[in-house]
């Protein structure tokens, strides 16, 4: 979750996925943002569920099982003209109606903003913690706030905060850049009481990898999984 558009939720969504799955973990991604997808894009699928006994059987990508609403229509580029109510029962059948299989865990990349999605899946999901994606930009630090405060109103506990395009480090020299300001992650988490942080480089790699749908082979400089709070061993 983040309250704040464009910073990165999916991608730290995805790369949070494929990390766990390196680890020999069963992981699914179920895609919350129904208006503006981008799960299936970064994995480079492009497929139609099928349904069996009413049940969507999630197309499968490293291992990696994902639920979006881009694999129901029939051109991937359709707009998602839907009102809130449409919106929420589609999220819902994506929880109750998708034949998960045992996994062990379940990531949900929420949309944008604390409004009727984000407070559907706090309320209807048995969420066990969230990560707040975040950049170093004001604005977005300001929003991703309320995100905070919303989820601990709502009672689901804050695990990390992630801060995404946190700086730029030169290929020639080294030499990093804070392009959007001077990091605020330790800031923010410390004064959530947030208790692990992770920082994210504006990587002009990982932006081609995503455009080639293979962020899969993306190689995080951060342990991820070590975000969720407890000590993640090899099976």
């Amino acid at each position: 979750m983040s309250g704040k558009g464009g910073v990165g939720k999916s991608s730290v969504t995805a790369l949070l996925g494929g990390d766990l799955t390196k680890k020999g973990y069963q992981v699914g991604i179920l895609d919350a943002d129904i208006t503006g997808p981008s799960i299936p894009k970064m994995f480079g699928i492009h497929a139609q569920v099928d349904l069996v006994e009413n049940f969507f059987l999630p197309p499968e990508k490293h291992g990696i099982k994902m639920m979006s609403v881009n694999f129901l229509l029939g051109n991937e580029n359709d707009p998602v003209i839907w009102r809130s109510p449409v919106i929420i029962r589609a999220v819902k059948d994506f929880w109750v109606k998708c034949a998960w299989g045992d996994l062990d865990y379940l990531l949900i990349d929420l949309p944008p903003g604390t409004g009727d999605v984000p407070l559907t899946v706090m309320q209807s999901i048995p969420l066990q913690g969230m990560i707040v994606v975040s950049s170093p930009h004001d604005v977005t630090v300001m929003i991703v706030k309320k995100a905070i405060q919303m989820a601990k109103k709502v009672g689901i506990p804050v695990l990390a905060l992630v801060e995404n395009m946190s700086y730029f480090s030169c290929p020639c020299c080294g030499q990093t850049t804070p392009v959007f300001g001077k990091s605020k992650v330790r800031e923010v988490a410390q004064g959530a009481g947030i208790p692990l942080t992770a920082v994210l480089p504006l990587d002009p790699c990982l932006a081609m990898l995503q455009e080639e749908g293979k962020i899969f082979d993306y190689s995080l400089k951060e342990d991820l999984s070590a975000l969720l709070g407890r000590r993640e061993e090899q099976k």
